[in-house]
């Protein structure tokens, strides 16, 4: 059986989480429902709050906006929990201006253990991405965030640290705590990259992930969006060339 992620993007996804957050749980089931129609099980569901990084940011410095993210947040447990999900993924944080990095790392320490104990109380694995932007978006960050906070895993995709110029072994040690994975090419410079253009390798990647028994799915991850490069490259073609390298992959792994 194959699996889709499931992406709820405040004003930039088909599923519109006003919507579909409005009654989660009955959302959730008819989801469910259309996805396994077609013979697919929900490997993730990745959801964004807000139309930037600030909006509803889970560490934000306002009390009031940190509640609003959690009650986000509790609607997202509940149409993960629907549509049959074990997986969700959401952003970890960013760095405030207003204050030092210390100040707004503990605070995502704080909120997202407990976006990790509402999860799991739900069945679900909880992970964060390590994005461009992000308050890890160094691979040495994203290991001290999951190392700060036990049973916090990691939605990996490479081509995050690829594109700011950190070779691929910076992030080998993160592997270890990766329970998802968004696969796409990538070279530095560009998030998102051609195939002919890509400096990820994949082989090795599937290999250390199979040496650490990984349970969780590859997406392939082909956006279509006007942010880091992120709309220059066919993403139909793109997505079936790197799912034969990825099939390769794990055949040579197994």
């Amino acid at each position: 059986m194959g699996g889709i992620d499931l992406s709820l993007f405040q004003d930039r996804s088909q599923i519109k989480p006003n919507e579909a957050l409005a009654n989660p749980s009955v959302t959730g089931a008819r989801t469910r429902t259309a996805v396994e129609a077609n013979g697919l099980a929900v490997a993730d569901v990745f959801g964004i709050p807000g139309k930037d990084f600030v909006e509803l940011c889970p560490n934000h410095p306002d009390a009031g906006v940190r509640r609003a993210s959690r009650e986000y947040f509790c609607r997202l447990v509940d149409f993960a929990a629907a549509c049959g999900a074990v997986h969700m993924t959401s952003l970890p944080g960013i760095v405030f201006d207003s204050e030092d990095f210390e100040n707004s790392f503990a605070r995502c320490i704080e909120e997202l253990g407990w976006r990790l104990e509402t999860a799991s109380r739900a069945g679900l694995a909880f992970a964060v991405e390590g994005h461009i932007g992000s308050i890890i978006a160094d691979p040495k960050l994203a290991e001290r965030l999951v190392r700060s906070v036990p049973g916090l895993t990691l939605t990996l995709d490479l081509g995050h640290f690829i594109a700011q110029g950190y070779a691929q072994a910076e992030a080998n040690p993160l592997i270890e705590r990766t329970s998802h994975v968004h696969a796409r090419c990538a070279s530095p410079g560009r998030l998102q990259a051609p195939l002919k253009a890509n400096v990820i390798d994949f082989n090795d990647l599937v290999k250390r992930l199979a040496a650490c028994h990984y349970p969780g799915w590859y997406a392939i991850e082909y956006v279509w969006v006007d942010w880091e490069h992120c709309n220059e490259v066919d993403n139909l073609s793109e997505t079936i060339l790197l799912r034969g390298v990825l099939e390769a992959a794990a055949r040579v792994a197994a």
